[in-house]
């Protein structure tokens, strides 16, 4: 865990006042306790000072990426630090050597990194990154740019689950981490994407989910028993207050008070795991949307 002086000096460098939206802390908030004890403060600065370089990037969106695709530069699996991956990818955020070509070409990234311009180098992946998501619109559509970065739903649920536990919206270092029960639950349903919707689908062994069968088992997983349908999901609760931030693992409903028709499993950022519907596979989306009858959310397990 980074002790008290080290994180009152990371405070300073990071978020002053004056200067913390050009670093990027109003973009993403302060970061949690948990992103100080596990990004090295270096990674920290790079992330929130090239977010900054794309109005609507999130420092924690860069950081997660970051997580998922080399634990920071910690990873020792082959195209970390040498050579590429089974797919051609190199370096602290996994770029396929084309890609990252056309983003230089593009976008001249700034000194102090390698001459010429490497994968390898942990500043210039990182600027790289940010510029490739705002070329593809990360402001407007973050799950689309996420998917342009790695073709994979699963991918983008755990980038963005990621994003969410890095971001403190209490205050610097505020712990905002899910309850175990709720992350134990996201994790799940992250293993369910891509499976086709069925009516009363209890999972693979039946031949799909419904939206009611898959948070349930999610949570079973999490050692939660939850009722059968939507509705009686939603009635067991307990229910989250009506303007109290959403967390990840919080079921999210839509409806009205006696005809829940549709519940679905929170994972951050503004997004849910949904079984949506016929013809339609497990995935990931917004959990508001124009037209919407969101109803509200509970945290099975408070």
């Amino acid at each position: 865990m980074m002790g008290a002086a080290a994180a009152q000096m990371a405070e300073r460098v990071l978020c002053l006042p004056v200067v913390g939206w050009f670093l990027g802390c109003s973009s993403g908030g302060s970061p949690s306790q948990t992103a100080l004890d596990d990004i090295p403060a270096d990674y920290l600065n790079l992330y929130m000072q090239a977010a900054a370089t794309c109005p609507g990037l999130s420092w924690t969106t860069l950081a997660a990426i970051g997580k998922v695709e080399s634990d920071h530069g910690r990873s020792r699996l082959p195209g970390v630090v040498s050579g590429t991956n089974s797919a051609g990818a190199a370096g602290d955020m996994q770029f396929l050597a084309p890609t990252f070509a056309e983003v230089v070409a593009r976008h001249p990234l700034p000194a102090g990194g390698a001459n010429p311009p490497s994968r390898y180098n942990r500043q210039d992946a990182i600027y790289a990154a940010a510029f490739y998501l705002c070329d593809n619109h990360v402001a407007t559509d973050l799950t689309g740019a996420l998917w342009t970065y790695n073709h994979s739903d699963i991918y983008v649920a755990q980038v963005v689950t990621q994003a969410t536990q890095y971001s403190s919206t209490s205050g610097f270092a505020a712990d905002t981490a899910p309850s175990d029960a709720g992350y134990a639950a996201v994790l799940y349903a992250q293993g369910q994407i891509g499976l086709p919707y069925l009516w009363g689908g209890d999972g693979p062994a039946e031949g799909g989910w419904d939206c009611s069968g898959l948070t349930r088992a999610a949570y079973k997983a999490a050692g939660i028993d939850l009722p059968r349908t939507a509705q009686t999901q939603y009635e067991a609760g307990p229910v989250v207050p009506p303007g109290q931030p959403l967390q990840i693992g919080d079921l999210v409903y839509y409806g009205t008070a006696t005809n829940i028709h549709h519940v679905a499993i929170y994972i951050g950022n503004g997004q849910m795991i949904s079984a949506p519907g016929q013809d339609q596979l497990v995935h990931v989306a917004p959990y508001r949307w124009p037209g919407d009858d969101y109803f509200g959310a509970t945290r099975p397990g408070k």
